[in-house]
């Protein structure tokens, strides 16, 4: 081998070493200095060509040794020259030796107080998206990006921690008609052990803190990028209203004032062939909420302390989640009827006029595969209070139900299983109510025990005002029993048995100051009730110590006419064919009533239509009423007894037929000793004179048939004495007393038969007022026709009423005519049994009849002589002519002749007292009867 060759291989290795440190050289060179500098020039020009923003960047340093390149003061802004991203400091360190084996390894990869503004524009879309189109507007025809091949590994990736410090999100949302800005910060994230291959056993561990104000999340777990996979637990907490409210508003119809929520679960996720998703341990808690039903609201109308949900169990592949308990404590809700009958809450949800059908015409949605099964331990409510505001009737009505607690067993997505409730309450206006029992959700069934303790009727007055013109002054329900529903059929059935009691009861008239009708208790026990077909039936009803107040007013209105209210115009309701067809068969609610019991009551009656008012009471009231029913065949009976006016007896019995039919009812009420001076208004009205003494006593029996009615008064008056005269108007015109001398017997006693009948249905129809017509006809008649009325109350047999009144003679003499002496021996006893009567006679002549009788008896002399028929004939008609007379006295003293006969047969013979016989002047205008007798008539009168 030669020198030269020698020197030559001698340089190569020399050479080589010199070309390595060359590019040792240059690679230092360009890794410190040659990167850095083409860094902090390529950066800015890179986002501003690909996204129009102008950026700066303070310094960059390299490490080509460590492979470390580290960033400071990166800020950048867009078009508008607003900060858009920016940090302090990125900090990348690589590791060679997994680059070697083709992996790109990071050691770590520190950011430090990154920036970003993210900003939703009106469009929906974002401002990167916006800065990105605009710097790279898509050339026409541009081909589509090449899709990835299916299997294609990614690359190969590692991360041994990745590091977010002290970070700043901006988002800005400029969809809504304000602008909306949210900071989230710090924002922290730690991610450790992340590859991009599949490595068995081996997974990520991230932690992510991020802070909105007082709002958090914080997120920590495990990361597989491929499979991928995660599991961890996530927490957010005291998300505020404003945050919700302001990403819900386009959905929600209320307006959000208050509340914060958090929410924390764990959870494990997998994507794959199967997509997997599974959360436990989840918990939600809402406090401190606040809901109006608009912006222009003026208050809140519900809130709540704390709404807690436990145990949230999630599973999407077995469409399945559980819940633990939902408890929800102090919930202050307030609901509100308008004056056309919308709920305030349920308004924002009404569809409006140009809502849409569903997309399938409005059929039953389709199953879109396996329901979801899901289930809650239980739902508790404490503490809380809902407000019941109604404005439909004519008084606003607001009932406010407290301290309200509900507790509820498990409920699931079986619906046939059935769910046990419990609810306790009490009414702001006085009363507690309670229900316990269990519901099955579908079929619908519901077992319920009730119970109500004092519950004030007085809140409730405004409903009661809608069916009847009553104010309710005081009174308390107290109801205990049992309900039970069931809806597996249509119509729904159910029954409730039970007891109820309205105690304390008073109500009056509205605008009055008078008690209308009141009752210290009124207990029905045993109720059993029947949804459908409905139907009623109450063991005993117990009435104590009720009193009613009737008053006819001035305008001859009763207070008790007033209670129900009349049709509204134009809707007075006519039967309907299908009612009158149905007139005779099975009502549609059957009620039963097996006694009902009357203690101690009372009923006040007061006319105001009199000067003086007439008032009048009922009391000690006691009794009973069995067997009241709709349904045939019944036969209830009646008895009841009491006082009026605080003296009289009274009773009432009788049998009482099916109500609401044709059955006879047979009533009898009995009445003594009632004084009659305490009636003294109405005789004052009707007769003219008021009662200065006596006694009523009333037996009076009815017999009613449907609306029919057929009634027998008997009326017992003993020793009515008038009183002073009375101006009235509608007193009859007729000489009352004499009526009552009529009807009155020798012992002051007036007994009379009073029968009436009619429709009760008619308006015009008065049981009262008809008995009292009938009495003052009656007197009218007696006054009128008083010998017709001796006749018909002495009951005389053989002579007519009007026939007692005149008594005919032979004419010419004092001699009474054939059957006169019988007929004046009636009338004497009549007037024996009257002795107020004064009986006048005026003896009478018939100047022709009796004129030729004295002078047939003249010309005869009394008989002795005879006398043949051409004489008298010639003597006949010369009297008749007045050619011929009789003495000037003959005739005046046949007439008190006559007057004086009748006087002492009555007197005398009869037995009539001399007081109750007055003569009268004679006259010469007696009648003269069809059989020639001579009729001399009577007149009564009375002391």
């Amino acid at each position: 081998m030669s020198v030269a060759q020698s020197r030559q291989r001698s340089r190569v290795p020399r050479n080589l070493l010199i070309g390595l440190l060359v590019l040792l050289i240059l690679y230092t060179l360009a890794g410190f200095l040659l990167l850095p500098w083409w860094l902090e020039r390529s950066i800015p020009e890179q986002l501003d060509q690909r996204m129009g923003w102008r950026a700066e960047v303070t310094d960059i340093s390299a490490n080509p040794y460590t492979l470390r390149v580290d960033v400071l003061g990166l800020s950048a802004r867009d078009s508008g020259g607003e900060p858009v991203a920016g940090f302090d400091r990125l900090l990348v360190d690589m590791n060679f030796f997994q680059l070697i084996r083709g992996i790109a390894g990071f050691e770590a990869i520190q950011l430090e107080k990154p920036f970003i503004r993210v900003d939703l524009l009106k469009d929906y879309s974002v401002n990167f998206a916006r800065d990105w189109q605009r710097a790279n507007p898509e050339p026409a025809g541009a081909a589509e990006p090449p899709v990835a091949e299916e299997g294609t590994e990614p690359a190969r990736v590692y991360f041994r921690q990745i590091a977010v410090n002290g970070g700043e999100v901006l988002f800005r949302d400029f969809s809504k008609q304000q602008m909306a800005e949210f900071r989230i910060t710090p924002l922290d994230l730690t991610l450790t052990d992340l590859a991009t291959w599949r490595r068995e056993g081996q997974n990520s561990d991230y932690a992510l803190h991020a802070a909105l104000d007082s709002q958090t999340v914080e997120w920590a777990g495990e990361l597989s990028i491929a499979p991928f996979y995660s599991s961890g637990s996530v927490k957010i907490s005291a998300v505020s209203y404003e945050t919700i409210a302001h990403f819900l508003s386009p959905y929600f119809p209320y307006d959000l004032r208050g509340g914060s929520v958090t929410l924390s679960s764990d959870y494990e996720l997998q994507a794959g062939e199967v997509f997997h998703l599974e959360t436990s341990n989840g918990q939600l808690a809402l406090e401190d909420l606040a809901l109006a039903l608009n912006e222009e609201s003026g208050q809140v109308r519900l809130s709540n302390g704390t709404l807690s949900v436990d145990a949230i169990d999630f599973d999407l592949n077995a469409r399945e989640i559980n819940v633990g308990q939902v408890a929800l404590e102090n919930l202050d809700l307030a609901l509100a009827r308008s004056e056309t009958g919308q709920i305030d809450w349920l308004a924002p949800l009404a569809p409006g006029p140009q809502a849409s059908k569903p997309p399938n015409g409005g059929a039953e949605p389709v199953n879109a595969g396996q329901p979801f099964w899901w289930s809650v331990a239980g739902v508790t409510l404490s503490g809380s209070r809902i407000l019941w505001q109604d404005s439909q009737p004519e008084s606003p009505v607001e009932l406010a139900l407290e301290q309200l607690s509900v507790s509820t067993g498990p409920i699931s997505h079986r619906l046939e299983e059935p769910v046990t409730y419990k609810m306790q309450g009490t009414l702001a206006s006085g009363g507690q109510l309670s229900l316990t029992g269990q519901v099955t959700p579908w079929p619908f069934t519901l077992e319920a025990a009730i119970s109500g303790i004092g519950v004030q009727l007085a809140a409730f007055e405004p409903y009661v005002q809608e069916g009847a013109n009553l104010a309710i002054a005081s009174g308390s329900l107290g109801v205990d029993g049992n309900l039970d529903l069931d809806g597996q059929q249509d119509p729904l059935t159910g029954t409730f048995s039970g007891t109820a009691e309205v105690a304390g009861f008073s109500v009056r008239l509205p605008g009055g100051s008078e008690r209308l009708v009141s009752w210290q208790t009124l207990r029905l026990a045993p109720i059993e009730y029947n949804v459908y077909p409905a139907r009623l039936e109450i063991g005993t009803v117990t009435l104590a110590q009720p009193v009613i107040n009737v008053v006819r007013n001035a305008d001859s209105v009763h207070n008790v006419e007033q209670i129900v209210r009349g049709p509204a115009s134009g809707s007075q309701d006519e039967p309907s064919s299908d009612q009158q067809k149905a007139g005779d068969s099975e009502p549609e609610f059957i009620f039963r009533i097996g006694q009902l019991m009357l203690e101690d009551g009372a009923l006040a009656y007061t006319d105001r239509t009199l000067q003086p008012a007439f008032t009048t009471s009922f009391d000690e009231l006691n009794g009973s009423v069995t067997g009241l029913s709709n349904i045939s065949p019944q036969q209830g009976k009646v008895s009841m007894n009491g006082r009026v006016g605080g003296v009289a007896d009274l009773g009432f019995e009788g049998t009482l037929g099916t109500l609401g039919t044709e059955d006879v009812s047979d009533l009898q009420l009995m009445m003594q000793n009632l004084s009659l001076p305490t009636l003294s208004p109405y005789f004052g009205r009707y007769l003219g004179y008021g009662v200065d003494s006596g006694k009523l006593d009333l037996n009076l029996d009815y017999q009613i048939s449907g609306t029919r009615i057929e009634a027998s008064n008997r009326v017992i008056m003993d020793r009515l004495e008038l009183g002073a005269s009375i101006p009235s108007d509608q007193a009859v015109k007729a000489p009352v007393k004499l009526g009552l001398a009529l009807l009155r017997d020798r012992k002051g006693v007036i007994e009379v038969n009073l029968p009436i009948s009619g429709d009760l249905s008619s308006p015009d129809f008065s049981v009262g007022q008809v008995v009292m017509r009938a009495f003052v006809n009656l007197l009218a008649k007696a006054a009128t026709s008083p010998f017709s009325m001796l006749g018909s109350v002495a009951g005389l047999a053989g002579f007519g009423g009007e026939e007692l009144g005149k008594v005919g003679f032979v004419p010419g003499s004092t001699e009474l005519a054939e059957g006169e002496a019988e007929k004046l021996s009636v009338l004497a006893d009549a007037l024996l049994e009257r002795p107020d009567l004064l009986l006048n006679i005026r003896g009478s002549v018939a100047p022709q009849a009796d004129g030729l009788a004295l002078l047939r008896d003249q010309l005869t002399e009394g008989g002795r002589q005879e006398l043949s028929g051409a004489a008298w004939q010639a003597a006949r008609e010369a009297y008749i002519a007045g050619e011929r007379a009789l003495a000037p006295e003959a005739l005046s003293n046949l007439a008190s002749a006559r007057g004086v006969a009748l006087r002492n047969l009555l007197q005398n013979t009869l037995g009539v007292p001399a007081g109750q016989l007055f003569l009268l002047d004679p006259s010469r205008n007696a009648e003269v009867g069809d059989d020639g007798r001579v009729v001399v008539a009577f007149s009564l009168d009375v002391r």
